[in-house]
């Protein structure tokens, strides 16, 4: 293919299919491949059903490569996953081990190029429950961040969260010198947050960054594909990492421009060394404006794109279509495909007013 189909979903294999569409073309990748032994899809050449985990992660190499391939330089990729236990020493690790999958399959990833930015962690509230009674009960899930590049297209302004803290008598700013204890790999020194970080404030003046634990719980689908991912969990990934609005002569993102306030008791300006605490609560309040272009082209602009290779019922392009942004799926079951579309487009002819909001 010469040009990226967009808001599509090719039936085929997931690296078979991918290997037919242009390099470069697409922002970022959010997907939940199938979990290794969990579920079986019902057609043949799935992944997931390998004789043992080490095929499975040689399975999802084939189809991260031409991720990498198909990802623009500055592209992103979400890859959430879930792990299992081994029943038999035949699956990659001893009876009643886990199996390690996403591990290993990062660690694949990670000898392949790709540059592990986070590894997120899916907290819920509401697991399914399990009658085991020699360990604990597996309440998360994890999606790992990776990319190619050391630079790449990171919006963090579009999900931070507002502050709420309170002030304790004492202040401890911000060190602007690593500490004596700091080892080679210790995060360095937060002179840039101290410059972003206005009087009377508790962290950065456009809101706190949302941080690597997501708790969100679990929803149930109707449909025919029992192993669906939460809207919500997409949110996030969407909004950093795939632009509204894209340049297209220079495939620049557009910026939209914030206005920044601050809501709350500061306390009073000189302290009083009688009174032991001062009751002070903030809130940043962020009102996002018009998107206006990065570059001086004066060129049109057009959606940033967003793919998912496993696209089973579609929860990508869903939730791609309610933030303006584009897609395309790869689906290997034909079923699955037209539940997927029949679901977008069922969102097309029934908007939902109500906003869509990401993890807490």
């Amino acid at each position: 293919m010469k040009t990226l189909p967009r808001r599509t979903i090719l039936i085929g294999d997931a690296a078979a299919t991918l290997r037919q569409l242009p390099g470069a073309s697409v922002d970022c990748v959010i997907t939940s491949p199938p979990y290794y032994a969990l579920r079986d899809y019902g057609i043949q050449g799935q992944i997931g059903l390998e004789p043992n985990v080490h095929r499975w992660v040689e399975a999802l190499r084939r189809v991260m490569a031409e991720l990498a391939r198909v990802l623009k330089p500055t592209g992103s990729l979400w890859l959430n996953l879930g792990d299992s236990y081994s029943s038999h020493a035949r699956y990659g690790a001893p009876p009643k081990s886990l199996l390690l999958a996403p591990e290993r399959l990062l660690l694949a990833l990670a000898a392949d190029g790709w540059i592990v930015r986070n590894k997120v962690i899916w907290a819920k509230p509401n697991p399914m429950p399990h009658s085991v009674t020699d360990r604990l009960n597996t309440t998360y899930e994890v999606m790992y961040f990776l990319v190619r590049d050391r630079r790449y297209a990171f919006d963090l302004d579009s999900i931070r969260e507002p502050h709420q803290s309170r002030a304790s008598r004492t202040e401890h700013p911000a060190p602007l010198k690593p500490e004596p204890w700091a080892g080679p790999l210790a995060a360095g020194t937060q002179a840039g947050l101290r410059r972003a970080r206005p009087a009377h404030q508790p962290g950065h003046a456009r809101g706190k960054n949302p941080g690597d634990v997501w708790v969100l719980p679990t929803h149930g689908y109707r449909g025919a594909h029992f192993a669906t991912f939460p809207p919500e969990l997409v949110v996030r990934p969407l909004l950093a990492t795939c632009p509204e609005r894209i340049c297209t002569r220079c495939g620049k993102p557009w910026r939209r421009t914030a206005t920044i306030s601050v809501v709350g008791n500061k306390g009073p300006a000189v302290r009083d060394k009688y009174v032991r605490r001062y009751p002070r609560r903030w809130e940043t309040v962020r009102e996002l404006g018009p998107l206006h272009p990065d570059c001086s082209c004066g060129a049109e602009w057009k959606p940033g794109v967003v793919a998912d290779p496993f696209m089973g019922a579609g929860t990508v392009g869903l939730v791609a279509e309610r933030f303006g942004r584009d897609w395309v799926g790869v689906e290997i079951n034909p079923a699955f495909v037209r539940l997927a579309t029949e679901r977008i487009e069922s969102a097309r002819s029934n908007p939902v007013t109500e906003p869509l909001r990401a993890a807490a």
